[in-house]
């Protein structure tokens, strides 16, 4: 956006610390730039350049001219966050839905969820519930060099902190499976016939 885009009054989004905000511009500040108060917080927001201006809100919307119209937002990836909490540094969570509704794809843990809930259940390790998560497409790795790794500390910390509601149970060293699954009720089943 152009310093000569902007006009008083106008709301728009403006990145404040990594985040997208709507502000509306108050007025020129002497040192250059503009003054802004949020509509989140109504605290007051320095602009000192028209690059942090991502893109010019409905005015009808937040009570301002009526009669203005909206320009077209630049070219940002994060022009439409899906949450703002008002906190510093969170992350844009999208709005609702599974992988196959919002295109997204699946999360690796999603993924073993859905390998270990395949055929008879029986615990599998990390680094095989990974290559058949791969193999399958139901999820790509990224920059990670060991994704068994962080896969196995994630289904650790999910069994730690969520104790009975986890989805996994270990079943011997290095092995999960379904909480749910045939093989860990044929295992109960056994456990009770020797007692």
């Amino acid at each position: 956006m152009k310093n000569s885009d902007v006009q008083m009054g106008a709301t728009y989004l403006v990145k404040v610390a990594d985040n997208l905000v709507p502000v509306t511009l108050v007025r020129e500040h002497p040192s250059g730039g503009w003054e802004g108060t949020s509509a989140k917080t109504g605290k007051t927001i320095r602009i000192k350049s028209a690059q942090r201006l991502r893109k010019r809100l409905a005015d009808a919307a937040h009570g301002a001219n009526p009669g203005a119209t909206d320009q077209q937002p630049t070219q940002d990836a994060k022009a439409q966050p899906g949450r703002d909490t008002g906190e510093r540094g969170a992350t844009g969570g999208q709005p609702g839905g599974d992988a196959a509704t919002t295109g997204k794809a699946m999360s690796l843990m999603d993924a073993a969820v859905h390998i270990l809930s395949l055929g008879t259940g029986d615990p599998m390790r990390c680094k095989d519930i990974v290559d058949l998560v791969v193999k399958r497409q139901l999820w790509t790795p990224g920059k990670g060099k060991t994704p068994a790794s962080t896969l196995y500390a994630a289904i650790l910390r999910e069994i730690t902190t969520k104790g009975t509601e986890s989805r996994f149970v270990k079943t011997e060293r290095g092995k999960f499976a379904l909480k749910d699954s045939q093989y860990i009720r044929e295992q109960a089943a056994k456990a009770a016939r020797q007692k």
